[in-house]
């Protein structure tokens, strides 16, 4: 949910800025955008559809999450001189390493878990264990590596839209965002990032 809200305040702020300098909404060529899609699969089956989440293996989650972290990472890492993409990158780092330290899940402690779902019955979540279908795991800060960056942070009481996440994940979204507002700017910024591409290109080995 958070990276689909950083995508369309993106598109939303990129459009903007094109329409108030008479341009229109532009795009860059990434590199490897196909490991997007590559990365994206593992969570699709273990943590996001019904049909396959509840057959899939819990044994296996670590694998998928940290695989399509990597993933991630790596796009990311290719495409680094795009405007944004090292933010992303340093917050798909973060949560990759604290993902790889925690037993392969995101940990999330009890006190955030009472905070989003404080009218939870008995026995809805166990410390130790996975929290339903996500990603994550239950914690307390004590038992957790690097807590501080774990799926510690939720929104504002005022929004009704209940989630936790973490510092990276607020990195990424800001990444995105930056991203896809830079191709609402003047053609010579756009075409600076496409040299960036053909630089990138040149130092790949063949």
């Amino acid at each position: 949910m958070i990276l689909l809200t950083a995508i369309l305040i993106g598109i939303l702020a990129g459009a903007v800025r094109a329409w108030r300098g008479g341009r229109k909404l532009t795009s860059t060529k990434l590199r490897f955008l196909w490991i997007v899609a590559l990365a994206f699969l593992p969570q699709l089956i273990a943590f996001i559809l019904p049909a396959t989440r509840s057959q899939f293996p819990e044994s296996w989650g670590p694998l998928a999450l940290i695989s399509s972290q990597a993933l991630l990472l790596l796009f990311a890492a290719a495409n680094l001189r795009q405007s944004g993409f090292w933010v992303m990158g340093s917050g798909l780092f973060l949560n990759l390493v604290v993902i790889s330290l925690n037993g392969g899940w995101m940990p999330i402690s009890p006190e955030t878990i009472q905070r989003l779902w404080p009218e939870a019955p008995a026995g809805a979540w166990a410390i130790g264990r996975r929290l339903g279908f996500t990603k994550d795991k239950v914690l307390p800060a004590a038992q957790t590596q690097l807590a501080w960056l774990s799926d510690r942070l939720t929104l504002p009481d005022w929004i009704p839209y209940r989630v936790a996440f973490s510092i990276g994940d607020i990195l990424i979204a800001i990444g995105v965002i930056w991203y896809l507002w830079s191709l609402g700017g003047p053609q010579q910024e756009i075409t600076r990032q496409e040299k960036n591409h053909a630089i990138n290109n040149q130092l790949s080995p063949s």
